[in-house]
């Protein structure tokens, strides 16, 4: 889809990131990689005019949340409600006639300028790009390419919101707008899916490249073998702008890395079957929420989020902390039916059900965690890609 807009400009981060870990640690800029001025912005002949730009948006998962994730979504089959919002993942491609290849990733202030080869080396620093960079030479243009790559994104990153799959869908669309490749919403959603889970082995589900690429409210249901169905739900506008008005977004300031959470989850699922039942009610809440939604029963909406987060805190460890149970009760004192961590949990954005007027309370009590709140809207416009 083609927008006659501008790329959003490098946003000042509020917050910044705990120390990298795990798989995460591989596509996080590396510490040798030296300074984030160690290579320009380059405005030379080297540059080719014509930009290739791409924005996908980040989501909340509302229901159903893990389920998207193998082996359940293989044995059971998984359901997951999330709707995408008014924050996103951006990206911006400029070819180059130097044959090199410059990245910079504006979230981690991390620069890098390497020779163009078919393959890059999967190691050190930003390999979730240079992984991307791989599959799109592999799959479709079988030779090098050289330019220039920006990402940047106008959240914390590893904060819940499906930052990363958003970036990839985001890096993806806008190499699919300048090699004008031949791919539709799910082929786009199923490539960056494959790029993070096999190319690269990075923990997680489906729902968020879809997400990013579908945007708007969607019913996702996963099967074995990578079958996605999307149904887009048409949600009359009053309870969307209600729900909109109701929920609150909320930061709590600590990111958090995602992988070492869902791998608790599945090895949980592996040995515990008390950890599968849990997961069956989430995913029958998936199915009770569509139809709360669609009905424009809110309140009760509001109390099954109360009812889908004590189901994900027994579906492995790490999914709460004390801090995060502090600020829940807090928030249901104050006012707020139900709420939950978005993502896998262990920290980043919270949301909450706050019906009539309560979530003025609700904010008002919860500012002494020395948090966020973030205003957002639901949007129904996914991956959207332009040149300039």
């Amino acid at each position: 889809m083609i927008a006659s807009s501008t790329l959003a400009g490098q946003l000042k981060k509020a917050h910044s990131i705990q120390e990298p870990q795990k798989e995460i640690q591989g596509w996080l800029p590396s510490k040798e990689c030296g300074s984030p001025n160690r290579h320009k912005f380059h405005t030379r002949e080297d540059l080719v005019k014509t930009i290739y730009r791409a924005k996908a948006p980040l989501r909340l998962g509302l229901a159903g949340g893990g389920t998207d994730i193998s082996p359940y979504s293989d044995l059971y089959g998984g359901a997951v409600l999330n709707a995408a919002i008014n924050m996103y993942a951006f990206a911006s491609i400029q070819p180059r006639t130097d044959g090199m290849i410059e990245i910079i990733s504006t979230d981690f202030s991390e620069n890098l300028l390497i020779k163009s080869a078919k393959s890059l080396d999967i190691n050190g620093n930003l390999i979730l790009l240079k992984g991307i960079y791989n599959k799109i030479v592999k799959e479709f243009t079988k030779t090098p390419l050289s330019f220039t790559l920006i990402t940047d994104t106008n959240v914390p990153v590893c904060s819940g919101l499906g930052t990363s799959s958003a970036i990839t869908v985001a890096v993806i669309g806008a190499f699919v707008e300048w090699l004008k490749l031949p791919l539709g919403e799910y082929e786009v959603a199923h490539l960056a899916f494959e790029i993070e889970r096999k190319e690269l082995g990075l923990s997680g589900g489906k729902q968020d490249q879809y997400a990013a690429t579908f945007g708007g409210f969607n019913f996702m249901e996963f099967y074995k073998d990578d079958e996605v169905l999307i149904n887009p739900l048409r949600i009359k506008e009053d309870y969307v702008l209600e729900l909109e008005n109701n929920l609150l977004l909320f930061f709590t300031g600590k990111s958090r890395f995602s992988a070492e959470i869902i791998e608790n989850q599945v090895n949980a699922m592996k040995s515990a079957e008390g950890a599968v039942e849990y997961m069956h009610k989430m995913k029958e809440a998936a199915f009770e929420m569509k139809k709360l939604l669609l009905k424009g029963r809110l309140n009760e909406l509001g109390e099954l989020l109360d009812a889908i987060w004590s189901y994900k805190k027994k579906t492995g460890e790490n999914v709460s902390t004390d801090f995060i149970d502090e600020i829940y009760a807090e928030a249901r004192e104050s006012g707020a039916l139900g709420g939950k961590v978005s993502g896998a949990g262990g920290g980043g954005f919270m949301f909450f059900y706050c019906p009539g007027n309560n979530k003025y309370r609700v904010i008002q009590n919860l500012s002494k965690f020395k948090g966020d709140i973030r205003r957002f809207e639901f949007i129904k416009e996914g991956l959207i890609t332009w040149e300039t």
